[in-house]
């Protein structure tokens, strides 16, 4: 298994994870579903699966939230918790320059620079928590309270 920048901070950090492979069907749309999918070709609970939504403010401030993989991120939660009017998802193709990841590959672990970076309470009640690798079909399984602390985030409501 090929080392990406998510695992190599998390090593320096000396942060224990598990790293873990699946099929990686390419499609990476957002549907119900997908996330439990994704659990049972890894094996875990989906309530643990958390993904990473970027997302781009109404004075350009890029923002990172990280939500269960079983619900959907509240917008009016996710403006509050930044403290903006306006907020909405970046577009694909602007992943890669702005976080150094793709879609379905993005995690919020290493990316280009320190985002503000918002996870749902949820993760609080977890023993652990499934979040991307940095690639696709690569998922790293750590304590919620070290992604906390390594992404520096704020938790807090986002659920709708």
């Amino acid at each position: 298994m090929k080392k990406t920048n998510a695992m190599r901070i998390l090593e320096g950090l000396k942060i224990p994870y598990e790293a873990k492979e699946y099929d990686d069907d390419g499609e990476h749309v957002l549907e119900k579903g997908a996330a439990g999918r994704m659990a049972e070709k890894l094996g875990v609970d989906p309530a643990m699966v958390f993904k990473t939504i970027v997302m781009r403010t109404e004075s350009r401030e890029i923002c990172v939230f990280c939500q269960s993989a079983l619900h959907e991120i509240n917008l009016k939660k996710a403006r509050q918790a930044a403290g903006c009017k306006e907020i909405n998802p970046v577009k694909p193709e602007e992943l890669l320059g702005l976080t150094g990841y793709i879609r379905g590959g993005c995690t919020p672990v290493g990316m280009k620079k320190l985002f503000r970076t918002f996870i749902d309470e949820s993760i609080l009640g977890l023993e652990k928590v499934c979040v991307s690798g940095g690639q696709r079909g690569l998922q790293i399984i750590l304590k919620p309270e070290d992604l906390i602390k390594t992404c520096k985030a704020q938790v807090c409501d986002l659920v709708l």
